[in-house]
């Protein structure tokens, strides 16, 4: 058997598995190890927030909300204390 009919083939069946992977017709986990391994990433989910120019606590939803803009957006006043925790004194959450 040639080298190129090995390589053909092992790229089928990489495609069909990685196929099937995305179309969730199987696991990672109900794969051999070697072919688990192939397989691309799932992408990262999207955030649920996004930065819309919101500066103060009383302009968040929610800690997580408050928890992202001080993270991610720029132009916070939401940490007095500088100690990476937003909002401390919000006596909703």
């Amino acid at each position: 058997m040639k080298f190129s009919h090995i390589v053909i083939g092992a790229i089928a069946v990489l495609g069909t598995v990685q196929y099937l992977y995305q179309h969730k017709k199987v696991s990672a986990s109900s794969l051999p190890p070697v072919l688990a391994d192939k397989l691309p990433a799932k992408p990262a989910p999207l955030p649920a927030f996004r930065c819309e120019g919101k500066v103060y606590c009383s302009q968040m939803t929610s800690r997580a909300e408050a928890e992202f803009y001080l993270a991610n957006c720029p132009g916070t006043k939401m940490d007095g204390d500088h100690d990476g925790i937003p909002c401390e004194r919000d006596s909703r959450w």
